[in-house]
């Protein structure tokens, strides 16, 4: 009786292995949870990485050991890494309006120059608490850039620097911590990485819902793209040109930024090893692939093309015109994502957050 106990455990056992091995895979589960890895959680630690070097950086200005090119580097690259991000906030760093604590974007009546002001006015000894209880327009990345950038700021001057210095710093310690916080709910035992890669869990029944919110964010994030480059053209004010609507002009960085978002999309489109959402495109779709791919190709060299100041781009009609270009571009990628890939992948987009401006 004892041996054939163990064998029919055995058989069991073998038999339980190989249906397992025969039972079909989830393509939706694992391409969530390869951009999880390789996509999503080092993108977010990377901007933590810019974050903490911020931080580091105000200190170390502020204290006379950095030059200011040095610290304008320093927010250059926590932009950047910001802006990469937009294609994927999804989670935590979406909900909550926490995105108007890193970015306060569109500025259309110089809040943050004004509020800069008047709370430094109100508050000459400025401490942590009172920019943590301050408005967003002070927290972020639009009022480090207008300190270390704006033509009213003149850092040069000992006294100017001694004023604004502790604004900067405690900006830099806002955008450290609450990247880190974003950084470490994501890698929680129940965070928002586990459940992009093991389902059903709390926030998602099946990886398909897992998906779909995926190609949201990236939806939305395209659609931003074309509010950031129509806004300073003009699109939304009948034409007239509004170069203060774009997004970091004082630090010049609006093209870099595009360029990164765009890199962003395009990272969660094709993955680190053809695991992104592209692998997801039914084999009969073949050729919807190949235009997206032809048409992120061809928007990233058009940045390429027109990597000038932006600020003398848009002074000039045929500047204009070569962003004009961009921005059909950048339409063209957004319409194949909201609605072509939305179908083969049989997600429905509804309405996003840029819907109505």
């Amino acid at each position: 009786m004892y041996p054939n106990r163990i064998s029919r455990a055995a058989t069991a056992t073998a038999l339980g292995l190989l249906l397992s091995a025969c039972a079909p895979s989830d393509p939706y589960q694992e391409t969530s949870q390869a951009l999880t890895n390789e996509v999503l959680l080092p993108a977010y630690t990377d901007w933590a990485e810019a974050n903490r070097r911020m931080a580091a950086s105000s200190i170390a200005f502020c204290a006379d050991n950095e030059e200011l090119d040095d610290a304008r580097q320093a927010f250059l690259h926590a932009q950047l890494a910001w802006a990469g991000l937009q294609p994927l906030l999804i989670g935590p760093m979406g909900e909550g309006n926490r995105a108007w604590q890193v970015q306060f974007w569109p500025d259309k009546k110089n809040l943050v120059g004004r509020q800069v002001t008047t709370l430094l006015k109100r508050k000459p000894q400025l401490t942590q608490a009172d920019l943590e209880n301050g408005s967003v327009v002070l927290q972020g990345l639009s009022a480090y850039e207008y300190v270390l950038y704006d033509k009213a700021v003149d850092l040069t001057d000992s006294a100017t620097k001694a004023r604004y210095c502790p604004l900067l710093e405690a900006i830099g310690e806002h955008q450290q911590k609450l990247a880190a916080d974003i950084v470490q709910a994501w890698e929680a035992e129940d965070g928002m990485a586990a459940q992009l890669s093991e389902f059903p869990n709390e926030r998602y029944a099946e990886s398909a819902e897992a998906i779909a919110d995926l190609l949201r964010v990236q939806v939305t994030a395209l659609d931003g793209l074309k509010k950031k480059l129509g806004a300073p053209l003009g699109r939304q004010s009948k034409g007239f040109p509004q170069p203060f609507q774009a997004e970091a002009w004082r630090s010049d960085a609006t093209l870099p930024s595009i360029d990164a978002a765009l890199a962003g999309a395009e990272r969660l489109w094709l993955g680190t090893d053809g695991n992104g959402l592209k692998a997801l495109v039914p084999a009969e779709q073949a050729e919807l692939a190949k235009r997206i791919d032809v048409a992120y190709e061809t928007t990233r060299q058009h940045l390429v093309d027109i990597m000038l100041p932006f600020s003398e781009l848009i002074a000039d009609e045929a500047g204009r015109t070569r962003l004009d270009a961009l921005y059909q571009d950048i339409d063209a990628l957004h319409r194949l994502h909201q609605t072509e890939l939305a179908r083969a992948l049989g997600v429905q987009i509804g309405f996003n957050a840029h819907d109505g401006d």
